[in-house]
């Protein structure tokens, strides 16, 4: 019983400390750059429906293709007509109720109609690359919204390193200075101007926690993955700040951008459709040539023949008499009995086919067609213009961001030189203000200072890193953000 009671309780811990293990291993994921972007392509809503949008196309495509082939269809009917109706079989008239069968089995094939069916075939085809090439577009623009979410994480969680290191170098001044006052060698007032610049340094630090807090919910919300406080990504060695080896001029991106980014080639494609749209329409002009073949049968209660099982009545009656010797003159007459035709052989009987080709030329449809024409006109005009536009918005994007990363890279240089002299200033401030030499006030003004240098040092930093991954990204190279 003992034995029982150990294993069974061993047993019962052991499969704890698994599933802590296992809960630990979850929590303690540690999310990379590529994680990320992998697991929001993979999740995001739009980019599912747009994937819907291409498979739509697919099926579209797949349609125009059949509708080149030859149709067939089949027809059947039961009637049965009451009152007086002239019957289609016997063309005599019918008092009675007659059941009536049709069955028709028809095809056709358009030999030609203005190319219609080949250009709506060939808009189809460039309808499913124009929405391919949506979906690429879709997939890029989440990837750098990505990008741009995990960056902000990195700097936030650089402010908030910034904001502890400046309050534990305060926490200690107090501590000091708190001393020098009970020892009565420094004033009271300066302990209170170093409380007070503890407080907003706890502050200072709440907001950067708030930040960064808010910058981790919006990344797992935009990747859509479950709200969950473990939420932590890695944080890499990110690449240099530093100018380009090689002189990359918005020119050159510009040129490149064209050849590889998938909305311009959309937009491009989208032209062509509307070529194709243009095209259909005009088709609609020109006379059409069908192929068809028909096969019909049926069947009609009225249709009737001789009864082959029941013999003849024979009769013998009088028609009239003859005018010399009025003689009484006689006649036979014999009635037939008739029955239904069967179904069957009706089917045989009255079986009927064609062939035939069919010409058709338009000549006055209310201007329909030159309406179709002229709206086809316009739909192409505004693509070309839509393809212009996508055009004109690459090239801002490129030169906006070109400029960004030249300013960000400039005030990075000037930035860093700051923050170097700061801490320098900061260290000699530091140091007379720990011998009595300098106030409390002066003190915390150059503390703030050195804090608002190493900020805009970082929003530098992160705002260079990001415009030359969107740079890279138009190049038609991987998002990549770690150093090389």
């Amino acid at each position: 019983m003992l034995l029982h009671r150990f294993f069974s309780g061993s047993l019962t811990f052991v499969l704890l400390s698994l599933l802590f293990v296992g809960n630990t291993l979850r929590a303690q994921k540690i999310w990379t750059l590529e994680d990320c972007i992998n697991y929001a392509l993979e999740n995001n809503l739009d980019i599912q429906k747009q994937i819907l949008m291409v498979e739509s196309n697919k099926k579209n495509l797949l349609q125009s293709a059949l509708s080149m082939l030859p149709d067939l269809n089949a027809n059947g009917s039961n009637v049965w007509n009451f009152g007086q109706t002239i019957d289609q079989y016997t063309n005599t008239f019918a008092t009675s109720t007659v059941r009536s069968n049709n069955f028709y089995l028809q095809s056709g094939l358009t030999i030609f109609n203005g190319l219609q069916k080949f250009n709506t075939v060939k808009q189809g085809q460039i309808n499913v690359l124009a929405s391919k090439y949506d979906l690429d577009v879709l997939k890029n623009d989440i990837s750098l919204m990505v990008a741009g979410y995990y960056l902000d994480i990195l700097f936030n969680g650089e402010l908030q390193d910034i904001a502890k290191e400046q309050l534990a170098i305060t926490t200690t001044q107090v501590d000091r200075i708190g001393k020098m006052v009970d020892a009565g060698s420094s004033a009271k007032g300066d302990l209170l101007n170093i409380q007070a610049q503890k407080a907003s340094e706890e502050l200072a630090l709440v907001e950067a926690e708030n930040r960064l807090g808010i910058s981790i919910l919006s990344l797992q919300q935009l990747i859509d993955t479950p709200v969950s406080h473990d939420f932590q990504i890695e944080k890499p060695a990110l690449k240099l700040v530093q100018a380009p080896k090689e002189l990359i001029t918005p020119e050159i991106i510009y040129e490149h951008a064209l050849k590889v980014r998938p909305e311009i080639q959309a937009a491009d494609l989208r032209v062509q459709a509307a070529r194709k749209s243009l095209a259909i329409a005009r088709g609609t002009l020109y006379p059409s040539l069908t192929f068809a073949g028909s096969w019909g049968t049926g069947y009609s209660g009225v249709a009737k023949e001789l009864d082959p099982n029941v013999d003849p009545v024979v009769t013998l009656q009088k028609t009239g008499i003859t005018q010399m010797s009025r003689d009484t003159v006689f006649s036979y007459s014999m009635d037939y009995s008739t029955r239904v035709i069967s179904f069957n052989d009706q089917l045989h009987q009255n079986e009927n086919q064609s062939l035939g080709f069919y010409l058709r030329v338009p000549i006055f449809n209310g201007w329909a067609s030159r309406n179709s024409i002229s709206q086809a006109k316009i739909y192409h005009a505004q693509s070309e213009l839509d393809l212009d536009i996508e055009k004109r918005d690459l090239r801002k994007l490129i030169e906006q961001a070109y400029a960004d990363a030249i300013s960000s890279l400039k005030k990075f240089n000037s930035s860093e030189e700051k923050v170097n002299a700061q801490q320098e200033s900061f260290k000699y401030t530091q140091q007379k203000f720990d011998v009595g030499m300098m106030t409390s006030f002066d003190y915390n003004n150059s503390k703030k200072d050195l804090t608002k240098a190493e900020s805009d040092l970082l929003q530098a930093k992160y705002d260079f890193i990001f415009k030359t991954t969107i740079l890279d990204f138009y190049m038609g190279n991987p998002i990549r953000i770690v150093r090389e």
